[in-house]
């Protein structure tokens, strides 16, 4: 409990820092240089539940590596797991009123997958709009599916509107260049502005949204430099 109250003690007085959760498209910045940040979320899809918690620091100042994974359930008390390896670093930082872009690389395995992670890579781009009031995110990559030994194309677009100084609201589409997209929509909310973030999504598939609907509800801590 006392490193607990002292990591939000650090989290509340630590300089700025920003990222995408709750959003599947990614966004053209990094966490702070020499900082840390863990995202976790209960993802909850139909009988399988997922509990996911990704760490990510930035040691270097425009590297940002990510390590986590998953531990998932169903009703009938099947687990299995998940796994996230990910490098991300900027050609052009994101700027008010102008645009970013950068590199993403990494492998993923989803709940209950018996193959081995698929590789991928996207180029996230992100453009800021009245200040900083509305960002419009796109992704575009491919990820090496090994079970089926093809080469799929990844897409995804998505906007961050801030509601409030607070509050912001989130819409996004993603997919892959076979079969219909995805969506996803959410609001986050700053508890310490740009240190503790809670947020909440549903979500589902265009053409069958009442059978592969989703809820998820998270949480993102942001620490203060440690490098």
């Amino acid at each position: 409990m006392r490193l607990l109250a002292t990591l939000l003690i650090l989290l509340a007085i630590a300089p700025t820092a920003r990222a995408a959760r709750p959003m599947v498209t990614d966004d053209a910045r990094l966490t702070d240089g020499g900082a840390c940040q863990l995202e976790s979320w209960l993802h909850l899809h139909g009988s399988q539940h997922e509990l996911w918690a990704l760490p990510a620091c930035n040691p270097g100042g425009n590297l940002e590596l990510t390590m986590g994974g998953a531990l998932a359930y169903n009703d009938s008390h099947q687990e299995t797991g998940a796994a996230v390896i990910q490098l991300k670093s900027l050609f052009k930082p994101l700027e008010t009123n102008g645009y970013g872009i950068g590199l993403s690389v990494g492998y993923a395995a989803q709940p209950g997958s018996s193959h081995d992670a698929n590789p991928y890579f996207y180029v996230p781009v992100s453009f800021s709009l009245a200040d900083d009031r509305v960002v419009i995110h796109t992704n575009l990559g491919v990820t090496r599916e090994r079970e089926n030994r093809e080469n799929r194309m990844t897409w995804g677009l998505g906007s961050e509107i801030q509601m409030s100084e607070r509050t912001y609201l989130i819409a996004e589409s993603y997919g892959q260049d076979k079969g219909n997209p995805y969506f996803q929509l959410g609001i986050r909310h700053w508890i310490v502005p740009n240190r503790i973030q809670i947020d909440t999504t549903y979500g589902s598939r265009v053409d069958a949204i009442s059978e592969q609907h989703w809820f998820s509800i998270g949480l993102r801590l942001i620490s203060p430099t440690l490098f």
